[in-house]
């Protein structure tokens, strides 16, 4: 196939890009995790792996709520984009002029904001390698070293799910939880969230996602009602943007975007009619972490609160996510960093450091973390099979 790029210039002594490499990798779950939109029973990673001329490895991390039930991209899709379209536009180039390189690919691949995310993380990786300094330093600086983390409770079983949560506490994990609502008839959606804000007590934080699954009238009874059950937050009830927008400030309750959000130009609108009190900034989902950082940026300037939201990443995608909330210069809602947590199996050589209900984030060069090669040889997937998602 011939290559939209240009070819690449003459390089001396410096680093460039030898070889792209992507592989899937499928993870079981400690249990079943049901959403609206689909009932997870494992886990597919998308790695890639860019390896420069220096010696120097990036990592980084495709990942997506149940295939593609979510959205239009999905781990297998994502790999399949890298090694036709993002890899050949990438040997030779200079590894560490990331805005550069991104920009290249972008100039000749529309969309794949996911894939994208994953490349411009595995590119950070390498420079944070190369220069010795984390991924936070290289966006900018870190503010805080560590980042509250609120579990999901995704079972549908109200007492699961409260013998779940009370078992958090107890290890000091957690003590936010989201509930996954949306699949059974609003009633007794909302009776399952009032039994399990009641069971918990006031101090810890209830909130829910409904992943757009109520309609604009629904979502109006849902949100009155979450609010005298003692609910402090809703994400994207509905659909669109503009009924985000008719719903926000109604009721006494925060109104979150999640779904609607799909980068910069996205939250721009939505913050030109303040059609939301909480933006969920997701890395992928915004396009990659400077992507994320503008998500932010934006956000702040409307007055728009943050919440670092989550695809279910195993670590490389949350650690990414991580270092980029770290440099929020405010985080009121924490975030929801829990995919590795939710993962049965272990890929690093030292697991991410979960304590005190906060995840820390890794001082060591790049994203912190290394990969377990083992694991990744048992875990790997030979050959394209079904995925162990399972699709409503």
């Amino acid at each position: 196939m011939n290559s939209p790029f240009p070819a690449p210039s003459p390089q001396s002594d410096v680093s460039v890009v030898e070889r792209v490499e992507t592989l899937l990798l499928d993870l079981p779950t400690i249990r079943p995790h049901k959403l609206s939109v689909a009932t997870m029973q494992g886990q597919t990673l998308m790695l890639v792996r860019v390896h420069c001329s220096d010696g120097v490895v990036g990592i980084g991390e495709g990942t997506t709520i149940g295939g593609l039930a979510y959205g239009g991209e999905s781990p297998e899709g994502m790999k399949l984009a890298i090694d036709t379209y993002f890899a050949p536009g990438m040997i030779g180039q200079r590894a560490s002029l990331v805005p550069r390189l991104m920009d290249r690919i972008g100039s000749v691949v529309k969309e794949n904001r996911f894939a994208k995310c994953a490349i411009e993380t595995a590119l950070l990786d390498a420079l944070g390698k190369r220069t010795g300094l984390p991924l936070s330093e290289l966006l900018g600086g870190r503010r805080r070293e560590r980042l509250p983390v609120a579990w999901t409770l995704a079972s549908g079983d109200t007492a699961k799910d409260v013998a779940e949560a009370e078992k958090m506490l107890d290890l000091r994990r957690h003590k936010i939880f989201k509930l996954k609502i949306g699949a059974k008839p609003i009633k007794d959606d909302i009776a399952h969230v009032a039994a399990i804000k009641r069971a918990l007590g006031d101090d810890v934080s209830v909130r829910v996602d409904v992943n757009m699954a109520w309609s604009e009238t629904q979502a109006a009874y849902g949100m009155a009602a979450l609010a005298g059950a003692g609910c402090e937050l809703v994400e994207q009830p509905v659909a669109t943007a503009a009924a985000l927008g008719r719903l926000v400030r109604r009721f006494p309750i925060a109104l979150m975007a999640d779904e609607s959000l799909h980068g910069p130009e996205s939250a721009f609108e939505i913050a030109q009619v303040h059609g939301a009190d909480v933006f969920a900034v997701k890395v992928e989902q915004s396009g990659g972490l400077f992507a994320a950082q503008r998500v932010a940026a934006i956000a702040e300037a409307a007055g728009i609160e943050l919440y670092g939201g989550t695809m279910l990443e195993g670590a490389f995608g949350t650690l990414a996510s991580a270092h980029v909330f770290s440099t929020f210069s405010s985080l009121r809602w924490g975030t929801e960093l829990f995919g590795p947590l939710l993962l049965a199996e272990e890929i690093l050589v030292e697991p991410l450091d979960y304590s005190d209900f906060q995840l820390t984030v890794p001082d060591a060069p790049g994203l912190g973390i290394e990969l377990d090669e083992d694991r990744v040889r048992f875990f790997r997937r030979d050959g394209l099979h079904r995925t162990i998602s399972v699709i409503k």
